[in-house]
């Protein structure tokens, strides 16, 4: 396996949750790690701030830059990004990982949330990478990870959340313009989870502890983010799953990483419908850049 020894890392949403894990890991190589979050100080619904996050990185051998930054804000993310290449001598990575999350329909999402989510999400992920693409381009080997899922465009994964789908799909779908349009010069990539992770989210929105029992730990992303970080980078334009990764890995152990071994998982929202099992891959870790489907059209009679 691969070593983040040296590298140079601008992580967004660094703060907690799966963004934490991935600056853990990789700062057990010995990586430096810029955490760009705005929690300064605590808050009563959410564990950790970016400096307990920081504390963290640098017992686990790295170096961190706590940064505090809106994502929403362009000049204050293009402002975060130049303070690491500064400190840091330059950026080799960026893991766009900030996100925020409503499961609500159209007429319940109110305009302020559906401009919170493609603001943080669609948004702050372009803004990010935007800035840091000029300090990639000085790197030996660049790399873009997404935390976005892969582009299924089934019915069941719109119907109940148009706007939250909209928003996570627009970090995608970016992701996809940046494989092919940095292609041979910054490799960017989507890693997702094959079931629900134990977060603040999950915690708070989606189930509380009962859901949490049927959850992964966040550290199987982090291990799956830290073999994609550490791949050749020619390794370019792929939507990963996480067990799919590790398992291409050599990893065949999976309980470890669940809450609760004893309870059946929960199958995370995009996964697309076929994804194999890790056992049964046989190497494959996800989906190139999809090409879409021909199909004829409805015979309806005539447009005249």
């Amino acid at each position: 396996m691969g070593t983040m020894a040296d590298q140079r890392i601008f992580l967004s949403g660094g703060s907690r949750g799966i963004g934490l894990e991935i600056a853990i890991r990789c700062a057990a190589d010995g990586a430096s790690i810029a955490l760009a979050a705005k929690t300064d100080d605590p808050h009563p619904r959410l564990p950790g701030t970016i400096h307990t996050a920081a504390a963290a990185v640098e017992r686990a051998g790295g170096r961190a830059l706590p940064l505090i930054c809106d994502i929403r804000d362009a000049d204050a993310v293009a402002a975060a990004v130049d303070r690491c290449a500064e400190v840091f001598g330059g950026i080799d990575v960026v893991v766009n990982n900030a996100s925020a999350i409503q499961l609500t329909g159209t007429t319940d999402t109110a305009i302020k949330r559906f401009d919170l989510m493609m603001s943080v999400n669609t948004r702050g992920a372009f803004a990010v990478t935007r800035a840091a693409v000029p300090h990639l381009m000085r790197s030996p080997a660049p790399r873009l990870l997404t935390i976005s899922p892969p582009l299924d465009f089934s019915a069941k994964w719109w119907r109940g959340h148009p706007p939250y789908t909209l928003a996570k799909y627009g970090m995608s779908l970016l992701a996809w313009g940046w494989a092919s349009e940095f292609e041979g010069k910054i490799a960017s990539n989507c890693l997702w989870p094959r079931t629900i992770i134990d977060t603040a989210a999950v915690r708070n929105l989606l189930g509380g502890e009962t859901m949490a029992r049927r959850a992964r730990q966040p550290a199987i992303m982090a291990e799956a983010a830290h073999c994609i970080l550490t791949w050749p980078p020619s390794f370019s334009g792929w939507y990963c799953i996480d067990d799919l990764v590790l398992a291409a890995a050599g990893e065949d152990e999976f309980d470890k990483f669940a809450v609760d071994p004893s309870t059946a998982l929960e199958q995370d929202f995009f996964l697309p419908t076929g994804t194999p099992e890790p056992d049964v891959a046989n190497g494959v870790v996800g989906w190139r850049i999809p090409e879409l489907p021909l199909i004829s059209a409805p015979s309806s009679g005539s447009c005249q």
